[in-house]
């Protein structure tokens, strides 16, 4: 049995995999709070060998995450986070880092209508990170001409003054983005893919994320209940385009948690003017070509699929804050502000910061 250390614990990871969780996917048990506390705090402080750290992150992936586990891992990352809250109360955009290879990145036009229709917007991601290493939100912005490589605190300043802030990973989450060459190593995601997406650097108390299967967005409630950190609000999630905060077109699931009460419904996006397919959404060159049509949608210079996109996705930024009580009353509110111009007013004053 490894012996205990004055720095951590009695659980070095070797340890956890040969009597915890490195059994197999079938019999292998679940970390408690504190083996998970030590487990991560050992990785972010770079003690564990590196095949160690892949055996425990593989184990992990195949006995499948409790939320006690990930609300354990994000309050360790949490700690080191470098947060910066902006006096208004913004939505918390938790897209996933490893971005997008099909489909047009939709959340920088969706963020900017509801930014000018009076909801304040937070997205956050890093460059190019594992396991996909595609594009993000860092790479629509950066096209647009929007500064990204910013100080947690100029993010926040970003939000106040303009509706709608990012957050660049290396600079609020540099624990995590010190973990970047050993995950991109190990070739597949891992918890860190997860709970990147739960930092919330601007400490906002409402969220917005997307989920494949439903399961997967009563786990992430449950694990800001279990996470001794946040205290959020409200929790909207959606089943998204490749994994992103883009609501996919069709039938899709909603699930809403707010102060503990959680429901879930499907709605047809066709009946909120996404009556088409999600291939309809694909583009050449994700970063360049999202970034064009981001631009001409705020101009008002489309009338199309990706127009009628964006307004959903905004609307359900505005309803998320409860803006609004409906996400009908949302599409509607998002649609002025690109007729009225006030939405291509917001990207003006993003470049202009």
């Amino acid at each position: 049995m490894a012996q205990a250390t004055e720095t951590f614990g009695e659980w070095p990871l070797k340890r956890l995999m040969t009597e915890v969780c490195g059994s197999g996917h079938k019999s292998a048990d679940d970390l408690t709070r504190e083996q998970a506390t030590e487990a991560f705090e050992r990785i972010i402080a770079g003690a564990p060998d590196p095949t160690t750290l892949g055996a425990f992150w593989l184990a992990n992936r195949w006995k499948r995450n409790t939320p006690t586990e990930l609300a354990a891992y994000t309050d360790v990352m949490c700690e080191h986070v470098d947060y910066a809250e902006p006096d208004c109360d913004p939505v918390d955009c938790g897209a996933n880092y490893d971005g997008k290879g099909k489909s047009a990145i939709l959340g920088v036009g969706a963020g900017v209508v509801a930014a000018a229709a009076g909801t304040p917007i937070v997205v956050h991601s890093g460059d190019r990170v594992p396991t996909q290493k595609q594009d993000s939100y860092k790479h629509v912005l950066d096209d647009l001409g929007v500064a990204t490589e910013l100080t947690p605190q100029e993010s926040a300043d970003m939000v106040d003054e303009t509706g709608f802030g990012f957050y660049y990973q290396p600079a609020f989450n540099p624990v995590i983005d010190e973990l970047f060459d050993r995950r991109d190593m190990m070739g597949v995601r891992t918890f860190v893919n997860t709970i990147e997406t739960l930092a919330n650097p601007a400490n906002a108390d409402v969220h917005l994320g997307s989920f494949y299967h439903l399961a997967f967005a009563k786990k992430i409630t449950d694990t800001f209940t279990e996470s001794e950190h946040h205290d959020m609000h409200r929790v909207i999630m959606f089943q998204g385009m490749e994994g992103y905060d883009d609501i996919r077109p069709g039938f899709t699931k909603v699930a809403e948690w707010t102060d503990g009460e959680f429901t879930d419904y499907g709605i047809e996006t066709a009946e909120y003017g996404m009556d088409f397919e999600g291939e309809d959404l694909n583009v050449d060159d994700i970063a360049v070509d999202s970034a064009t049509i981001t631009e001409e949608v705020l101009a008002g210079d489309r009338d199309d699929q990706f127009t009628d996109a964006i307004a959903l996705n905004a609307a359900l930024r505005i309803y998320a804050r409860e803006d609004v009580d409906s996400i009908e009353t949302g599409l509607e509110t998002a649609r002025e502000v690109i007729a009225d111009g006030s939405a291509e007013a917001v990207l003006d004053d993003l470049r202009a910061f």
